[in-house]
């Protein structure tokens, strides 16, 4: 290549892909740098230049900047230096807001016919196909050309495309149209040229594979000879065992190579079955070595190799029973190394960290009781290294993850209490890397993650006022985030979902203006990512969700002309979604939703036949959902919210028969939902149906829960003062909110602005 061209460019490509699509852009990066131009091409003269001899280096965003504290400006910084683009495509891609917006940057350098796609799931140009939207593999920046300022317009635009599909062009093939493309020659001529030159590697390889094995055999079964001869001669042993030992160490170095290089190049060309044979053999030999009589070198190379071979087991092959075998075997040799020397703390962290590849595996395989049982063993082992070396960041990460993972083994079983020591216990570890390096915002997002578990864990158990200041300390955390880099999407969506979890907390505490506040700042801040790209799904379902939930704070607070068209708002955006996805349940289920909360706005406005119309629109969704998933609790609230809204029209035209009918429906469907958790949800439409069916006594105890935990909206006080229930206001738990709520100002500056009884928020929502 020209040396203007070199120096313009420091990368020869930018991959860009969904983290979903990690495995591919592992095997494409790796492919495309150890890829060595037949040399017959070297130098040729080409319409894009000098063809050069070697691809590297090759940029990957999510891995050469997972640190980064300015990921925007240094994202930009490496496409334009940069001389391809290639976009890894998929579903997930596709739907990827990262992969659109690094494909709209590099179009706006007017590098448009540089950009080249290897296509690995999913259909293109599948939103043009009827009911087929998810399939879609390319995203709107690769369909769609953009204008002088370089903004998405309605013109389509046909990508250059390989596709490693099966029954398409295939990884080989595809691999190689990408570095055609790159070298601007001809796909013909570069295959004929590789496949001659892999015919030669092959048979090299084989013949090198097979003479391995066969050396291997033979040093193994000399040692065991060699061991034999040491228990017939007193003298004799001396000399076999020291034999042995050193053909041991021999036959251990070859399978150290069979385990990284062999393996290394028969996958470059694509022989799983030899690299089948190879970890078969090397399972076979360690199995067949005494852990007790191996040196403490022999043993730690024995664990990574085991660890290499759970991994391609895993990775390459999909044989999770033989993975959990390699782990457990590198597991058990890391113990036995920790057994030689309790004092070294390198040992017991390896031993952890081998026992957590274990637990992991477990989980993947849904034993949870395995996974737990390794992920105590491994947390009690790196508590103890933690002790010792307090400052080791590694040792605080690792511990960290796994008392999390312990966590969600807990919260699975129902096991709360003991979910939130573990979460909590992740949480103080994440703080303490924070406080350690605070330039490092991947601590940061962890201890927010850790809040939000905990409020989850709270609302589950009924305790709203914890799980607002748990959600409280996540704002703090992801307002902060938010507010650092104003180009950071991802970091305005984690908030969004944050206000509108803390919104709807706070609106069921009977804060409901300062609920319907944060609420409105999430809608706002949907608002605001979809001006940066209006055709994101998710932001569109966002924006739709969170009006619905404002809308429905709206009618609570009498404001109805404002509640219908916030619910106007989000039933028009989910219809839309709907033609787009219409196999998507959760579009579906939030139409229902949304279709609900409108019916309630024209009960308050005694409309019975709009009311009528929403609610059999609601039922004509929820049915079919909930056939197709009969203990999805989502969908069993919604059906029963449904009937109490059909029961209250029928009530008013006189039908008490038909209303009756519909009330015990709601009743029988609540019924076996209450024995999990304390979720306020049901719990209020279980009163609902109870007092409406006139069985006031059966009500009150869950009444009287409901008041212990602060549940306190507009809706349900009505209906208590319309049964003549008397719901006094639990003036301890207001008291322990507006102490929450008083701390919380006293540690950000950046929330809507609240004190003692939630005074106005200031600015725009």
């Amino acid at each position: 290549m020209p040396d203007a061209l070199v120096a313009r460019f420091t990368y020869r490509a930018f991959i860009s892909y969904s983290h979903r699509d990690k495995a591919w852009a592992d095997w494409l990066h790796k492919a495309l740098e150890t890829y060595r131009v037949p040399s017959r091409l070297i130098g040729t003269k080409t319409a894009h230049g000098e063809i050069p001899r070697r691809l590297n280096p090759i940029f990957r965003d999510r891995e050469e900047l997972s640190s980064s504290p300015e990921l925007g400006s240094k994202i930009n910084q490496a496409l334009a230096q940069s001389e391809n683009l290639i976009v890894i495509c998929s579903p997930a891609s596709a739907a990827s807001r990262w992969v659109n917006e690094e494909v709209l940057a590099y179009k706006r350098m007017g590098r448009a016919a540089r950009i080249f796609c290897l296509i690995v799931d999913g259909e293109p140009n599948a939103t043009d196909l009827f009911g087929r939207a998810t399939e879609e593999c390319f995203c709107p920046a690769l369909r769609f050309a953009t204008d002088a300022d370089g903004r998405p317009t309605h013109e389509r635009t046909e990508p250059i495309a390989a596709d490693a599909r099966p029954g398409k062009d295939g990884k080989p093939n595809a691999k190689l149209k990408l570095i055609a493309g790159m070298l601007d020659v001809g796909f013909d001529a570069l295959k004929q040229r590789e496949q001659q030159r892999r015919i030669r590697r092959m048979t090299a390889i084989t013949a090198l594979a097979v003479c391995v094995m066969a050396v291997t055999s033979v040093l193994a079964v000399y040692a065991l000879v060699s061991r034999h001869r040491a228990v017939i001669a007193q003298q004799e042993a001396v000399v076999a065992k020291q034999a042995a030992v050193r053909r041991q160490k021999q036959a251990e170095g070859l399978v150290g190579f069979m385990l990284g290089d062999l393996n290394d190049k028969l996958d470059q060309v694509h022989r799983l079955d030899i690299m089948q044979a190879v970890d078969d053999k090397a399972l076979a030999y360690f199995a067949s070595l005494p852990p007790a009589d191996a040196s403490d070198a022999a043993l730690e190379m024995r664990v990574k190799a085991l660890d290499k071979i759970g991994i391609v087991m895993t990775e390459a092959h999909g044989q999770l029973a033989n993975s959990i075998k390699a782990y457990q075997s590198a597991a058990a040799l890391a113990a036995e190394l920790a057994r030689r020397a309790p004092d070294d703390t390198r040992r017991q962290a390896t031993w952890a960290e081998g026992l957590n590849m274990v637990g992991v595996s477990f989980w993947q395989r849904g034993d949870l009781s395995g996974a737990l049982k390794n992920w105590q063993t491994a947390s009690t082992l790196l508590q103890k290294v933690h002790s010792t070396e307090p400052r080791d960041s590694k040792t605080t990460a690792d511990l960290a993850l796994i008392r999390n993972n312990i966590g969600h083994v807990l919260e699975a079983r129902g096991n709360f209490q003991s979910a939130q020591i573990e979460y909590e216990a992740s949480l103080k570890l994440h703080r303490l890397l924070a406080a350690t390096e605070p330039r490092n915002p991947t601590w940061q997002e962890y201890s927010g993650d850790s809040w939000d578990n905990l409020g989850k864990l709270a609302l589950e158990r009924g305790q709203l006022d914890q799980a607002i200041a748990d959600y409280l300390a996540e704002h703090r955390i992801k307002a902060k985030s938010a507010s650092q880099d104003a180009s950071n999407r991802s970091a305005l969506e984690n908030l969004l979902i944050n206000n509108a979890i803390l919104g709807r907390t706070l609106a069921w505490s009977g804060e409901i203006a300062a609920g319907l506040r944060y609420t409105d700042e999430a809608v706002t801040q949907a608002k605001t990512l979809l001006a940066f790209d209006p055709t994101n799904t998710g932001w569109q379902e966002y924006f739709a969700l969170y009006s619905q939930q404002a809308g429905g704070l709206l009618r609570q607070l009498g404001r109805l002309d404002e509640a219908q068209g916030a619910n106007d708002q989000a039933v028009q955006t989910l219809e839309g979604l709907l033609k787009k996805d219409s196999i998507s349940s959760d579009f579906q289920q939030e139409l229902s939703q949304a279709q609900l909360e409108s019916a309630r706005l024209q009960l308050a406005r005694h409309d019975d036949a709009a009311t009528l119309a929403s609610a059999q629109s609601a039922v004509g969704i929820i049915g079919p959902l909930r056939a197709k998933a009969p203990d999805d609790r989502s969908d069993l609230l919604l059906d029963a919210q449904a009937h109490l809204v059909l029961g209250q029209v029928a009530a008013r035209r006189d039908d008490n028969i038909t209303a009756r009918h519909y009330w015990t429906q709601a009743r029988d469907l609540l019924q076996p939902a209450l024995r999990a958790g304390d979720d306020p949800n049901f719990l209020v439409a279980y009163v609902e149906a109870l007092l409406r069916l006139d069985q006031t006594e059966a009500a009150r105890p869950i009444i009287a829960r409901l008041n212990a935990m602060g549940y306190r909206t507009p809706d349900f006080v009505a209906l208590l003062v319309g049964k003549h229930i008397d719901y006094p206001v639990n003036a301890a738990f207001q008291g322990r909110i507006a102490q929450i709520m008083q701390n919380s100002l006293s540690n950000a500056s950046n929330a809507p602005s609240m004190a003692g009884n939630l005074r106005p928020a200031t600015g725009k929502h």
